[in-house]
């Protein structure tokens, strides 16, 4: 008897525990792929940043509901990125947590615009972004990221 309870717990233990179990994300790797957006807005270059944002992905901006991330980039974005001079982050920080599959990360920063007359724009921003874990990697599914005119 003792053997037969012995291998039924065995038994119940290899069944409970999944061979091929994928290991839990990285949440702070999130991270990464919001890095990599900053990146590409600072160098004006929106090359390969498709592949940050889930298809479907939802941007808000500033009050307003910009689409998801093709139209985003097509009708806002990219032609603003296009008529700046310049554009730098600083003072930049993220908190991430995570909830199964999914992460939520809050940005801080401030940035300033150079435009072409020479003319320098400065802000202070927050952006909070939901990442989904999908086929091994972080993709933006909702973004939210508003402005304002730093205090004096």
């Amino acid at each position: 008897m003792r053997c037969i309870t012995s291998a039924a717990i065995g038994l119940a233990l290899v069944m409970a525990v999944p061979v091929d179990a994928a290991p839990a994300p990285d949440y702070q790797a999130a991270s990464a792929t919001l890095a990599q957006y900053k990146q590409a807005i600072e160098s004006r270059d929106l090359s390969g940043v498709d592949a940050l944002f889930a298809p479907d992905a939802q941007i808000f901006e500033s009050g307003g509901i910009e689409g998801n991330f093709a139209h985003y980039r097509d009708h806002h974005l990219a032609p603003e990125l296009k008529a700046f001079k310049s554009f730098a982050f600083r003072d930049y920080k993220v908190s991430v947590r995570g909830e199964g599959d999914v992460a939520i990360a809050t940005e801080t920063y401030s940035y300033t615009i150079v435009l072409p007359s020479g003319e320098t724009v400065a802000r202070d921003g927050v952006t909070t972004s939901v990442l989904k874990w999908t086929d091994g990697k972080w993709q933006i599914i909702n973004l939210h990221s508003s402005s304002r005119k730093p205090k004096a």
